[in-house]
């Protein structure tokens, strides 16, 4: 009788600790590992509405800067809080060129939503890489949880990016049904299969293997075409859209003695994108404006042209 008593008390014993341990566990989670891992591990004021965080991602394998722009009324456990993502493009020396260059702070001022501008890689083209960082994870499954974790962010949430930042604009939106209600592109990369060849030769040039990114491009075709806007278009007809491009040549936004350059192969790009989603059924706005090269000044113009439509998708 007394060993069997022991043994109560023991098992008593034993399933306190367990419980203990569990809420100790629970207590001591930091708040911003909602999923995914992902957590903030230092963060900085940065002007009145802004914080610079910095964001240890386990999908990147190392840490990542954010730029989160708070809207006014924002306090500590408001919300939920409509959101927008701006993507920034290409071989860019910091995410935060929609800050410096593209106006994205002042025109956002009396947005009721919180902004949020992540980094994307020089050439990370807003992916999963076959071999490399998964950026793709990082700002889905990782960044977005903890936004709202955080921030008091909310569901209603739209994205917007130029030239690359627009692939990852509409490829996100497409790839992933429901987690945005509008998507922005702005002289965006749309169609991959227009030009394969310099596509990889960016890749290269920034120092990464171009097959590292989505495979060689006869043989992996498939991943190729489930990462080109074009081909994903159909998935978008519950999104509203907006596409901007201008032709390549130089226009009003343009210096005096400006030369022409590549934008007009992307507007060919965004046709053929823009067809596609108007023969699935999307609401889209396009403005192809004719006569204007690839720089910030058309994108800090196309942003302020779009916002109307992205704030109403979103309820700001």
């Amino acid at each position: 009788m007394r060993t069997r008593w022991m043994w109560t008390v023991l098992a008593v014993i034993a399933a306190v600790a367990v419980v203990a341990v569990a809420v100790v566990v629970l207590r001591g989670a930091p708040a911003s590992e909602p999923g995914g891992g992902a957590r903030i591990v230092a963060r900085e004021k940065a002007g009145e509405r802004g914080y610079d965080l910095t964001v240890r991602s386990p999908a990147l394998g190392r840490e990542t800067p954010v730029r989160v722009l708070l809207p006014q009324g924002w306090t500590p456990g408001s919300g939920p809080w409509p959101v927008l993502y701006l993507l920034h493009g290409c071989c860019s020396p910091s995410h935060l060129v929609w800050v410096d260059e593209g106006g994205a702070e002042r025109l956002t001022a009396g947005m009721r939503a919180i902004v949020v501008i992540p980094d994307g890689g020089q050439v990370g083209f807003y992916s999963d890489w076959l071999r490399g960082p998964k950026w793709e994870t990082y700002h889905i499954r990782e960044l977005i949880p903890l936004i709202e974790a955080e921030y008091g962010a909310g569901p209603r949430r739209a994205i917007a990016g130029l030239s690359m930042g627009g692939l990852g604009a509409m490829g996100y939106a497409a790839r992933h049904p429901g987690t945005f209600r509008a998507a922005a592109s702005f002289s965006g990369v749309l169609d991959t299969t227009g030009d394969r060849s310099g596509l990889r030769d960016l890749v290269r040039r920034n120092g990464e293997d171009p097959e590292a990114l989505w495979g060689e491009p006869a043989r992996d075709r498939q991943v190729w075409e489930a990462h080109n806007p074009a081909a994903l278009a159909g998935r978008l007809k519950d999104v509203r859209l907006y596409v901007s491009c201008g032709d390549g040549r130089p226009g009003p936004l343009d210096p005096p003695g400006a030369s022409a350059d590549f934008e007009g192969a992307l507007l060919g790009q965004a046709l053929t994108f823009a067809e596609r989603a108007r023969q699935a059924g999307a609401q889209i706005t396009t403005d192809f404006y004719g006569a204007g090269t690839h720089t910030f000044p058309y994108w800090e113009r196309a942003l302020e042209r779009a916002l109307p439509m992205l704030r109403a998708a979103i309820g700001a």
